[in-house]
């Protein structure tokens, strides 16, 4: 018998509800999915695990793609309330992740790489993002409004976020010769309908297809070379720890153990991005 896998479930139930057009939601309802789909639920401080597993290929003009490595990763978040005396109730959320990059062959933990078209051996900086926060909280006096599409009884998000900006491993003269980050990322989100709409449930599970296309990842030292990265993977989100898979959950242990709880509500430091920890690392290297 064919093994259904969760993935195959999740698009049996696509296909078993008829498509109809977008359910926009708007005022504080719209307010209320937002926060939910951000932390599971309205309550504050509330830890919510978001894990993801994948693979990651290069896409070289003239060549075929390779399989480079594969990923897993999660995502620790809270949400705080934030009150206004202006705008009223709102909430921030705040987080850390890890993601790591695997073999492709044997799924054993990367640690140096060697690079297939300059043949040179690197250290593999795998990702450790402390914090990934909202830059600012979410009001219920916003305004807006959330759109889902509702297949049967998944309410589903979709979303694609192009990313350019200055590359902060550039110079002074990014304007003359280039050096920003261009990617795009995109985020296809499920949802239990009931459980989403009802203000008095908790989200116990939504579910992500997640695919990032962009550069060269900066430890890969691959300079100008042509080319560029395209990450696919899926995941799910849930309040229990125990949904964290090894070897992440041991990696974590071993090396990340912070990682297993979100940063402060209070949280009030800048974002970091692989850009930012890479640099730092060649810093703290050349000291």
């Amino acid at each position: 018998m064919k093994r259904i896998t969760r993935c195959g479930a999740l698009l049996a139930l696509l296909l078993s509800g008829s498509v109809t057009a977008d359910e926009v939601y708007t005022g504080r309802q719209a307010w209320e999915i937002a926060r939910k789909t951000t932390c599971g639920t309205l309550e504050a401080g509330v830890t919510r695990f978001g894990v993801w597993q994948g693979k990651a290929y290069s896409r070289v003009p003239g060549e075929r793609d390779r399989h480079l490595f594969n990923l897993i990763g999660v995502n620790t978040r809270q949400c705080a309330d934030v009150q206004d005396p202006d705008k009223g109730e709102g909430f921030r959320s705040v987080s850390r992740e890890v993601m790591l990059y695997l073999d492709p062959e044997t799924g054993a933990l990367l640690d140096q790489w060697e690079n297939p078209w300059t043949g040179q051996t690197v250290e593999v900086l795998h990702v450790a993002n402390d914090p990934v926060n909202m830059r600012a909280p979410r009001f219920a006096t916003d305004g807006g409004e959330m759109k889902q599409r509702r297949y049967g009884d998944l309410l589903v998000s979709a979303s694609e976020v192009p990313l350019f900006y200055d590359n902060p491993l550039g110079g002074d003269f990014q304007d003359y010769v280039g050096g920003t980050y261009h990617a795009m990322e995109i985020f296809d989100t499920f949802y239990p309908a009931d459980e989403l709409l009802d203000s008095k449930r908790r989200l116990e599970r939504s579910w992500i297809a997640w695919i990032r296309v962009a550069q060269w990842l900066p430890w890969m030292e691959m300079g100008s070379r042509p080319g560029l990265m395209v990450f696919n993977a899926t995941g799910s989100s849930t309040f229990e720890r125990g949904s964290i898979p090894e070897p992440l959950r041991s990696v974590l242990k071993d090396r990340y153990p912070s990682y297993f709880e979100p940063p402060p509500l209070d949280d009030p430091r800048p974002n970091e991005t692989s850009w930012t920890v890479f640099r730092k690392h060649i810093e703290q290297k050349g000291d």
